[in-house]
């Protein structure tokens, strides 16, 4: 039996968003995050000690965001997506075999490494592999449901650690966290990659600084690239904070993580309406953002497991406008630079995130959580502002 034109990308597209989803769940689905921590505890680190592996693995990802960009757009995207897991198992292993500031330091090199190579190099693959089957305009809601699998896996393995510990302690966590990410890079070594050989020049300078001319050039592609922080760094941040502000409502711990199970559901909800979405203008991104921040100030002030739901709905409502970001930049870049100039927007992303980071200590230690919580809505405020007034300008 022949299959028809219409059969055969409807075929290819399924057979795509299949290893997608299994990727992203796979990738993110890593039983040590809410355990690591207390293994660097157990081990003897000191506060001072933990704190600097968090810097060393952020900056990690800093210096290496744009140049791995540019060595996918040079090189090979499925290349660097299969080759991200493998360093992040290699860092886990080092872990618990041999756990030690300098391992844990390593370690973290590593996996900051394996998370710039993915950066990038996923989006450009999938906009590139749907655009070659005729469904470029698909590309948001396949995205949109790649961050809620990454969610739901990281769900799950907030579900499945304790039971794991229980039975094994670090190193049977730390080996079904390496397993994950083998099965990961086992899945990202069969994603389709058509590329031409000549959009790949192999010399990663010289793309890099192809991508940067096209950024300066073109007025609308540095507005998209400076969207993608403005949407996806607060809230990014405010992650590491939900189990405070979850805990200063004032219920026993143990309830702790079936709240926050309620924030992340929200945050799976808002990238699984990606797609109903994705024809959203100025105007509707402008409301989701002053919706979806008011909801966070309301929320957060509230100090109740109610308003707890008003933060799950902006949560929800900063990833589907974070989703809706990254498609309108990759609307908008050519596809030589994609990898590229998306890394770029993602070392935005880092940058700004770190500037959170320092910006919500300074408040929390002055407030209370829910206080630095309701500040950090301001920033989506301005965002929505600009946004609806960059449509009235494009208007007139």
């Amino acid at each position: 039996m022949t299959l028809s034109p219409a059969r055969v990308p409807a075929t290819g597209v399924r057979r795509l968003t299949a290893k997608l989803y299994c990727y992203a769940f796979l990738d993110d689905f890593v039983l040590l995050y809410p355990v690591y921590a207390l293994l660097f505890s157990d081990t003897g680190l000191s506060l001072w000690q933990i704190s600097s592996l968090f810097a060393l693995w952020s900056a990690t990802g800093v210096l290496l965001e744009i140049p791995s960009g540019a060595w996918a757009d040079a090189l090979s995207r499925r290349l660097l997506l299969w080759l991200g897991p493998l360093l992040t198992a290699v860092a886990f292993v080092l872990w618990v075999l041999v756990p030690s500031y300098g391992a844990f330091a390593l370690g973290f090199v590593l996996w900051g490494a394996g998370g710039a190579l993915r950066s990038g190099a996923l989006e450009a693959l999938v906009y590139d592999e749907l655009g070659r089957l005729g469904a470029a305009e698909r590309y948001t809601r396949v995205m949109g449901r790649v961050r809620a699998a990454g969610l739901v896996a990281v769900m799950a393995a907030m579900a499945l650690a304790g039971p794991v510990f229980a039975l094994g302690g670090y190193p049977a966590v730390g080996a079904a966290s390496a397993l994950a990410c083998l099965l990961a890079a086992a899945t990202a070594a069969r994603l389709p990659e058509h590329r031409a050989p000549a959009a790949r020049n192999g010399d990663w300078v010289v793309t890099l600084r192809a991508g940067l001319a096209e950024a300066r050039a073109d007025r609308s592609v540095r507005g998209a690239l400076l969207l993608v922080p403005a949407v996806g760094a607060v809230w990014g941040a405010l992650d590491e904070y939900t189990p405070l502000l979850v805990k200063g409502t004032g219920v026993p711990d143990e309830a702790v993580p079936y709240l926050l199970l309620l924030v992340w559901a929200g945050a799976t909800t808002g990238g699984l309406s990606a797609g109903a979405c994705a024809r959203l203008g100025r105007a509707g991104l402008s409301g989701l953002l002053a919706g979806a921040a008011l909801a966070l100030a309301v929320g957060a002030a509230l100090r109740t497991p109610a308003g707890l739901v008003l933060v799950a709905l902006a949560f929800g409502g900063f990833q589907l406008a974070t989703v809706l970001a990254d498609a309108r930049l990759q609307a908008r870049i050519d596809d030589g630079h994609r990898a590229t100039l998306t890394s770029v927007a993602g070392l935005g992303t880092d940058v700004a995130t770190m500037a959170v980071y320092g910006a919500y200590a300074a408040v929390s230690s002055a407030t209370t959580h829910s206080t630095a919580f309701v500040w950090a809505a301001l920033p989506y405020l301005v965002t929505a502002l600009l946004v609806a007034a960059g449509g009235r300008a494009s208007t007139r």
